[in-house]
C-alpha cells in the first residue's frame, strides 16, 4: 500500500492509502495525455493482452477523467487486476475530488449530503462513522455504450458500469472529498468494495506545515 496526499493550495491536505493494483495518473495532463497514460498503464500491467483492450481502457477511464476533472478532480487511478478464474482482467477507475461548502459541521455536512442522495431513488445510501470522522456512500449501477472502434466484435458494445461514491467531510475546514470508484467489472463486485473499505478507512486529515 502506498500513501497518497491530496492538497492545494487553500484545501486542507488529505492522506489515504492505496491498496496494491490501484496507479495514479497526473490529473494535470492534457486529454490525449491522459488517454494515452492510461492505455501505457494497461500495456505495462498487462502486456499480454490485446490492441482492443488496451485502446478500450485507455479511452474508457480517459473520457472518464475528463468529465472528472471538470468537477474538481484532485486525483486519478487505475486499478487492474489479473482474475485467477478464467483469466482476463478486472478493472477500475478511482478518483478523489473535492469541494468547497458553506458548513464546515461535519455531521450537518454528512446529514444534508445524505439527504440529498436519498432523493435518486436507484442508489442505495448508507451512513458511515469511519475514524476520520462521519461519512455517507452512496451505490449506483448505469449503461455505458463503447464506440465500435475500441471493441472486438468492431460494434457498438452496451457496459454495466457499477460505482461506489464517498462523501467524506473535512473535519479541518468547509470542504468535502468525494472519492468515487468505478468499474465496468462487475463480476468482482466484492473485491473492489474491500478495496474502497480500505481506502475510506484509511483516510487522515493531517495538519498542514507551517513553514517560515
Amino acid at each position: 500500500m502506498t500513501a497518497t496526499v491530496v492538497a492545494g493550495a487553500t484545501v486542507p491536505p488529505m492522506a489515504f492509502h492505496l491498496p496494491h493494483g490501484i496507479h495514479a495518473i497526473e490529473v494535470s495532463l492534457d486529454p490525449e495525455e491522459r488517454a494515452e497514460a492510461a492505455r501505457r498503464l494497461v500495456r505495462d500491467i498487462y502486456p499480454q493482452g490485446e490492441e482492443p483492450l488496451w485502446n478500450t481502457m485507455g479511452s474508457l477511464y480517459g473520457a472518464m477523467a475528463d468529465e472528472l476533472l471538470a468537477d474538481g478532480v484532485a486525483f486519478f487511478g487505475i486499478g487492474l487486476y489479473e482474475i485467477e478464474d478464467g483469466g482476463g482482467v478486472a478493472h477500475c477507475a478511482l478518483t478523489v475530488a473535492v469541494h468547497e461548502r458553506a458548513e464546515a459541521d461535519p455531521d450537518v455536512v454528512a446529514a444534508g449530503t445524505r439527504a440529498a442522495l436519498l432523493g435518486d431513488p436507484l442508489r442505495e445510501v448508507s451512513w458511515l462513522d469511519l475514524p476520520c470522522g462521519p461519512a455517507v456512500y452512496g451505490i449506483t449501477f448505469r449503461k455505458l455504450v463503447v464506440d465500435s472502434a475500441y471493441t472486438t466484435s468492431g460494434e457498438d458494445e452496451e457496459l454495466v458500469m457499477g460505482q461506489i461514491q464517498v462523501h467524506i467531510p473535512f473535519p479541518t475546514g468547509p470542504y468535502t472529498a468525494v472519492v468515487t470508484l468505478d468499474t465496468a467489472s462487475v463480476e468482482q463486485w466484492d473485491e473492489f468494495s474491500h478495496a474502497v473499505a480500505g481506502i475510506i478507512g484509511s483516510v487522515e486529515f493531517p495538519q498542514r506545515e507551517v513553514t517560515h
